[in-house]
């Protein structure tokens, strides 16, 4: 029987075979028969509808020979398939395609690498060439399957690299193709991303990360690395992915460091985190930032290291989310943060490798708010403080002052990114008061990170780094001093009072290191040199006459402390001279530190722990301390009114800028808030003597016809002197008082109306219970003017 292949047959066979038999050649190395290609092409373009029989004869020759082993027919019969493939665009291309890629098939399911690679770069090929038509039916599973499998190939030598860049040349493909036809199969889904994502990884994590810096000189090399061919392919990826699929990237890639344990160290990980983030479409780019933290959730009882890779990868790339990031996701993000670290101070409270976890997640927070506009760090410090736990106890347990403490440093942190502009905007009332609370917490760590807080926050000039240390040499500092704006004035007027007044109380505290003592300095320093102001300055020189007699007369401190307080004092009183340009007092100061170098050297800078045993208390040297009057004539002498200087001072009992031996002095801390009550109480009395007309009652003045009287008779002079000596009052009354004799104070003063409507309303009552007459019902109830004749006048 005739098989066909004779010579005799050849004539009664259909023409596309005899077409297709005669690009074959006698032997294989002679190659494809080029001039019978080309009447292959142009028999396949004028009958376009013989396509599929021509891929079909094509293929069935191919796999005959690949049987036989004659491998290089297979070259051919490959090489004829693409050349047909990018000559024909029919509308019937689609069944050519289908005995196209059963030949691609057939070759990948050999074992010979040369083959496998042959029908990786004719796939390829087809992935780039747009369909007019999209195909319905058609599936790539053993494609991505099989191009996955040789990106593990484990072959030895050059062989392996080869097979690798085909496996990853393959899967990006496949992307291709898949990616840009919506009707087509969907590349994103789990099963196919679970393959195709450790494929890429596997090969990318024995590139020893020397990408991103890598010029593209050697782009042709670079396709040949299959480390580089695979992040290409991965950066190709991620970019192509829409906000709904980019988490089904994201999954394999978790997956993939957690089975393989490549979190520890964190070096790759960066690296590709990295890779994602500037490869992914950036409004998608905090999905990335929100998958590693469920990551953190999920990992929650894994060991410590593990945790603060996961947490160094997430500092590392938060800043690149940032810029994206707006309105609740901000929010979202720093909670997040916020409770990883609650969740690590109820885990552990002393381990090294949880406090590295928590440093780790403090620089994700900080790096994330340097990337945000100022309005939002600010919105993040005030969040951050409001998680911060309140009321401060004695009796607080370890890991609530861990807490404490790390929600602080993460303050500090956002702090540090952030620029001040104007005070009443870095510190809104909702932000300041729990801070300047805070700030007389128990713990001296903890009073020491306010501080260093209120620095970050005040210092606008770069003045910090000169202000750290206390010096009596200011001349060599070279301070940046500018002129106070008037909203900086308003804030410092309105607010000034709590946090001078937390600043001493947190002078008072017995368990203050020498940093703490420093750093309250250092506040005091920037404050005057960043609110130069005259007010201001009598406000301070007051405040350091306070911290001066504070360090004579409290019991509660040791000597130390209070060689410290008096070597602040001299400091504060050289550099407010020097800021404020007030020469008299600047040399009255240098005096001072003369006469004290030369006699007690111990009461200048620098503070320490221990001081020499004979060291005089300040007490036995009255000449060496600053003198309340001599500071008062030297700051009137530059037209500067001093007038309060010698009033009684806000920060001491029992005479002018003394505290009473023993005294307890009532801070606003003890009560809670009644500092705040003192300054709203002050800002009314004055708010109602600046409104014209107006004249606010005290508490004991009681409104009747003579007081009034006296009001509008009196001359005005008189009127503000007894304004002002009110005022006076009221201060004294609401910084001295008990809070019993406060409450009694500020009780209500209508029991007398409350008793009269109970007469009105007991004689409304009897009055029905009678039921009178028509005769009867006649007035009984008693006129308002007869029952308030005080409110009347005649």
């Amino acid at each position: 029987m005739c098989t066909g292949c004779c010579g005799c047959c050849s004539a009664f066979r259909p023409r596309y075979k005899r077409l297709v038999d005669n690009i074959f050649p006698v032997y294989p190395q002679d190659g494809l028969v080029k001039s019978n290609m080309e009447k292959l092409t142009f028999y396949s373009l004028s009958s376009p509808e013989k396509l599929d029989r021509i891929g079909e004869y094509l293929y069935q020759r191919a796999a005959r020979d690949i049987y036989r082993k004659k491998y290089g027919f297979v070259v051919i019969a490959m090489e004829a398939m693409d050349q047909l493939l990018l000559a024909c665009h029919a509308p019937t291309l689609n069944l050519f395609v289908e005995s196209f890629l059963k030949m691609v098939q057939k070759l990948l399911e050999s074992t010979e690498p040369e083959l496998q690679i042959l029908a990786t770069q004719s796939f390829v090929k087809f992935a780039n060439i747009e369909e007019d038509t999209p195909s319905y039916h058609r599936r790539y599973d053993f494609f991505v399957s099989k191009f996955s499998a040789m990106c593990h190939s484990g072959d030895e030598g050059d062989k392996k690299n080869k097979i690798r860049v085909a496996g990853i040349k393959g899967l990006q493909a496949v992307v291709r193709k898949t990616v840009s036809d919506e009707l087509v199969e969907n590349i994103w889904e789990p099963v196919h991303m679970d393959k195709i994502v450790p494929s890429l990884l596997f090969n990318m994590q024995e590139s020893g990360f020397h990408t991103n810096e890598k010029s593209n000189q050697n782009a042709t090399e670079d396709e040949n690395d299959p480390p580089m061919l695979a992040e290409t392919c991965m950066r190709e990826l991620v970019g192509r992915a829409s906000f709904g699929h980019i988490r089904t990237v994201l999954k394999p890639v978790l997956r993939h460091f957690d089975l393989h344990e490549l979190w520890v160290p964190n070096q790759f990980a960066i690296h590709t985190f990295r890779i994602i983030m500037f490869s992914i479409q950036a409004q998608y780019s905090y999905t990335v930032v929100e998958s590693l933290m469920a990551h953190l959730d999920e990992n929650s009882k894994s060991s410590a290291s593990i945790r603060t890779s996961i947490a160094g990868v997430l500092s590392k790339i938060i800043a690149i989310a940032a810029g994206e990031s707006v309105g609740p996701t901000v929010l979202e993000i720093i909670n997040s943060l916020l409770s990883h670290l609650r969740d690590s101070v109820k885990n552990c409270v002393s381990q090294s490798e949880e406090k590295q976890y928590q440093e780790a997640l403090i620089n994700a927070l900080g790096e994330f708010a340097n990337h945000l506009p100022d309005y939002q760090k600010i919105e993040i410090m005030m969040f951050i403080m409001s998680k911060i736990p309140f009321p401060l106890v004695d009796n607080q347990t370890p890991a609530d002052n861990l807490l404490q403490s790390i929600l602080l440093k993460s303050l500090l942190k956002v702090g540090t990114k952030y620029q001040t502009i104007h005070m009443n905007t870095t510190f809104p009332v909702s932000f300041l008061e729990p801070l300047l609370r805070m700030s007389l917490a128990p713990d001296s760590d903890m009073r020491l990170l306010v501080q260093k807080i209120l620095h970050t926050l005040i210092d606008r000039h770069h003045n910090l780094e000169k202000l750290t240390k206390p010096t009596v040499d200011v001349a060599e500092l070279d301070l940046v001093v500018e002129k106070s704006s008037r909203p900086d004035l308003i804030f410092i007027n309105k607010h000034g009072p709590i946090i001078y007044d937390a600043l001493y109380t947190s002078l008072q505290i017995d368990t203050n290191t020498p940093e703490n003592i420093e750093a309250i300095y250092t506040t005091l320093a920037l404050l005057c040199v960043e609110l130069s102001n005259a007010e201001i300055v009598i406000d301070l020189l007051q405040l350091v006459l306070g911290i001066q007699s504070l360090a004579l007369t409290n019991n509660s401190l040791t000597m130390a402390q209070k060689f410290n307080l008096h070597a602040l004092v001299i400091c504060l009183l050289v550099l407010i001279s020097n800021v404020s340009n007030l020469k008299s007092l600047e040399e009255y100061g240098s005096q001072i530190v003369e006469a004290r170098r030369q006699e007690a050297p111990h009461l200048l800078p620098e503070f320490m722990v221990h001081y020499p045993s004979n060291s005089e208390g300040a007490g036995k040297v009255p000449h060496l301390l600053i003198d309340q009057m001599a500071v008062s004539e030297y700051v009137k002498n530059h037209g500067i009114d001093a007038s309060r200087l010698l009033q009684t001072s806000p920060y001491g009992a029992g005479g002018p800028g003394i505290v009473a031996a023993g005294a307890h002095r009532n801070s606003w801390i003890d009560t809670g808030r009644s500092s705040i009550t003192e300054l709203t109480g002050a800002n009314e009395v004055d708010s109602a003597a600046s409104s014209p007309g107006v004249q606010r009652k005290m508490p004991e003045e009681e409104l009747t016809f003579e007081s009034m009287k006296k009001v509008l008779t009196e001359p005005p002079e008189v009127r503000k002197e007894a304004e002002a000596e009110r005022r006076k009052m009221l201060s004294h009354t609401f910084r001295t008082a008990t809070f019993s004799e406060l409450i009694r104070r500020t009780q209500p003063k209508h029991d007398l109306l409350q008793n009269k409507l109970n007469d009105i309303f007991k004689s409304l009552s009897v009055n029905e219970a009678r039921s009178p007459t028509l005769e009867e019902k006649k007035p009984t109830v008693p006129t308002y003017e007869q029952n308030f004749p005080e409110l009347f006048f005649y």
